[in-house]
């Protein structure tokens, strides 16, 4: 009965065994194996998620802080509480040929400059500086345009160089007024606002009237053409930005 019963057992026993697949205590470890690796791949597909997160959010806000103190740049000028005239801002594109993004060491003065090109516009000189990131023809640029209607463009922040003054361009803002005719004088509506832009410009990085300088006075270039054939005019051009430059500063007290 014994000697049956442990056959009984060992045939139960046998069968529980037959019943296993083959190989199944081989597959376990591999499946665990298998899931680590699969929980290993997730892990850094997931990092890699947060790199590009963390580097795309870091541009986004260095860009975001350019732009605010891009903006600040030109901000003052268009607050008329400031005395600051009307101004179009329409900044160039960024690139080696007129905007080269070169941080302004400080500004010590404001040159003049004439565009040397009769009958032009203030847009149509603006455009000229942006065309030149294309075409490569030359490196030249201003931070403001004065147009033959009073208008003025800045083309580039005041905290930027240009491409306008030569060994003058680290600590200077540069005007280019437009013209009528080939003298190179200004007519009155550009006067004036050339007048206006540079008490303003004077007032704001307190600059005196002798720290406004024609091209002629870096380089000796015949620039602005008009204001260097005739000197009186030039030093009357400069009484009446001092002039304008005391008037602001009482109506801002």
């Amino acid at each position: 009965m014994t000697r049956q019963r442990r056959a009984t057992g060992s045939r139960n026993s046998a069968r529980r065994t037959a019943s296993v697949p083959r190989g199944y205590r081989q597959r376990r470890p591999q499946r665990k194996k298998q899931k680590r690796k699969e929980n290993y791949i997730w892990l850094a597909v997931g990092c890699l998620v947060l790199l590009l997160l963390l580097f795309t959010g870091g541009r986004l806000v260095l860009k975001s802080l350019q732009a605010e103190k891009t903006a600040r740049a030109y901000l003052d000028m268009e607050d008329p509480l400031r005395g600051a005239p009307p101004l179009d801002v329409e900044l160039l594109t960024v690139n080696p040929y007129s905007r080269p993004g070169t941080p302004l060491e400080e500004v010590k003065y404001v040159a003049i400059h004439y565009t040397a090109n009769p009958g032009s516009t203030a847009k149509n000189n603006r455009d000229y500086f942006e065309g030149l990131k294309d075409n490569h023809s030359n490196e030249v640029s201003s931070h403001f345009v004065v147009g033959l209607e009073g208008e003025i463009v800045q083309c580039i922040p005041t905290n930027e160089i240009s491409y306008a003054t030569n060994s003058r361009n680290v600590d200077t803002l540069s005007i280019e007024c437009c013209h009528l005719d080939e003298t190179g004088k200004f007519n009155e509506a550009t006067y004036q606002s050339l007048v206006e832009l540079t008490a303003y410009l004077c007032n704001r990085f307190g600059l005196d009237i002798d720290h406004v300088i024609r091209h002629y006075d870096v380089t000796g270039k015949n620039c602005p053409k008009y204001y260097v054939e005739h000197p009186e005019a030039w030093e009357q051009l400069k009484k009446d930005i001092s002039a304008e430059m005391e008037a602001k500063r009482k109506e801002l007290e």
